[in-house]
């Protein structure tokens, strides 16, 4: 295609080129570079917990079928039939046995093995090659019962991917029970370039004080004090290993910073607080002081989480232009059924299609897509430059650290591990790019 994408992004991921929100070109080679050999969430344990259990997803925009085999193993395959290439399920989600294409017939299992071919032996010349047409799979990993599904053989295990991001994640994957997502997902289309919302989740309290500030005073409560008064809040910015990031502001005995409202929110303080003594001592001070923090967060390349609104999100690209989003809610597996129903509730008055919070992130990232029309536009280049040579490292924490959260560290970490993941040709050469700080 001749592009040369170390061009559209400076090296230390403070400027970047507008083309890469809006050239399809760039697009396509982010299907091949990007989606084609990252892990990318597929679903939760808690949403197939029984043999049989499916659910249909992508991988970039390639469309997958989620399984989990008879034996309890999941397995990841192409939702594509290898005989014309219809798709062999249809349904969001269910239970079964196999899969058939509507179109000739042709079987598959539940790890996407060929199992039947009607009439074979009347009509075929020869046996058809089981191994062949067979639907290709993913690897498949999880962490803490997140599912995560990849196409690279090549590519490093999902415990090496997340890097120090699961030592994080592990605040809340790891408590005492666990976290589960309540589903199915919510899902809406958008006309924006999937990466605005990734950077917007990965770190951006900075836009929270303008772009929700009426929302903000309506939900009122202890979010107020952290986002609603178009103050530098208190709190830590983290950019983890291989793009992923997030924020905390935390809270403390007294003050436990979140979006819900009347019982809710009076029941998912006491939650909060009954549980700190034993996140402290499962996993230590440092972990424990973020447990009841506000978080925003993204895991390259596109998926989502807030902690405090209690959200988990999946950027599921469709162009350069448009983003579908799958939204669930993200709860812990031994709260009361009242309180999840409740932080469900929220999620959908906030973060769903009519959510109050997604119609502000979404009218400004179509804006920040739509502009890009204009040919002098794309000329002028973008800026995420808030805090360059800030970061630094923090004893109790173990990724590049910045205060206040109000940062764009987290978002130059991404664009820097698009840059590398984009030039190189395997993951070797991804992983010699980053360990020079590319």
């Amino acid at each position: 295609m001749g592009i040369n994408t170390n061009d559209l992004v400076r090296e230390d991921g403070g400027v970047q080129d507008r083309r890469i929100y809006w050239d399809e070109d760039i697009y396509q080679m982010e299907l091949e570079k990007i989606f084609a050999r990252s892990w990318l969430f597929l679903t939760h344990d808690s949403l197939i917990p029984n043999p049989g259990d499916f659910t249909t997803t992508y991988m970039g925009q390639d469309r997958v079928v989620v399984s989990r085999g008879q034996d309890g193993k999941v397995s990841a395959f192409i939702n594509s039939c290898s005989h014309r290439g219809n798709m062999v399920c249809r349904a969001d989600s269910g239970n079964a046995k196999n899969f058939v294409c509507s179109y000739h017939g042709w079987t598959f299992g539940g790890d996407g093995g060929l199992t039947n071919i009607p009439l074979e032996d009347e009509i075929y010349s020869k046996p058809v090659d089981r191994k062949i047409f067979s639907l290709r799979q993913a690897r498949v990993e999880s962490h803490r019962g997140f599912l995560f599904g990849n196409f690279d053989e090549n590519a490093p295990s999902l415990k090496d991917y997340l890097g120090d991001m699961a030592w994080y994640f592990d605040t809340f994957m790891d408590a005492p029970g666990g976290s589960e997502l309540l589903g199915p997902p919510m899902k809406m289309r958008i006309k924006s370039n999937w990466k605005f919302f990734v950077e917007n989740f990965i770190g951006d309290f900075y836009h929270a004080g303008w772009t929700h500030a009426a929302a903000v005073k309506v939900i009122g409560g202890p979010l107020t004090a952290v986002l609603g008064n178009q103050a530098v809040p208190e709190g830590f910015q983290f950019a983890a290993h291989n793009g992923h990031g997030f924020n905390a502001a935390p809270g403390n005995d007294e003050v436990f910073p979140h979006i819900h409202q009347g019982e809710t929110a009076r029941m998912y303080e006491e939650w909060l607080r009954s549980r700190k003594p034993a996140i402290t001592e499962r996993l230590g001070e440092a972990r424990a002081r973020i447990y009841n923090a506000i978080w925003d967060g993204s895991m390259f390349p596109n998926t989502s989480f807030l902690r405090g609104i209690d959200t988990w999100k999946v950027w599921q690209p469709r162009g350069p232009h448009e983003v579908e989003v799958w939204t669930w809610t993200l709860v812990e597996k031994d709260m009361p059924d009242e309180l999840k129903e409740g932080i469900r509730h929220t999620n959908e008055k906030t973060f769903g299609p009519a959510g109050i919070l997604e119609g502000d992130d979404g009218e400004n990232m179509e804006g920040n897509t739509g502009v890009n029309e204009g040919f002098v536009t794309r000329q002028q280049v973008l800026n995420t430059e808030m805090g360059l040579g800030s970061e630094t490292t923090n004893d109790d924490y173990p990724s590049l650290v910045s205060e206040p959260p109000d940062n764009e560290a987290a978002h130059r970490n991404f664009l820097r591990m698009w840059r590398a993941m984009m030039a190189a040709k395997d993951w070797d050469e991804v992983m010699a790019s980053r360990s020079k700080g590319a």
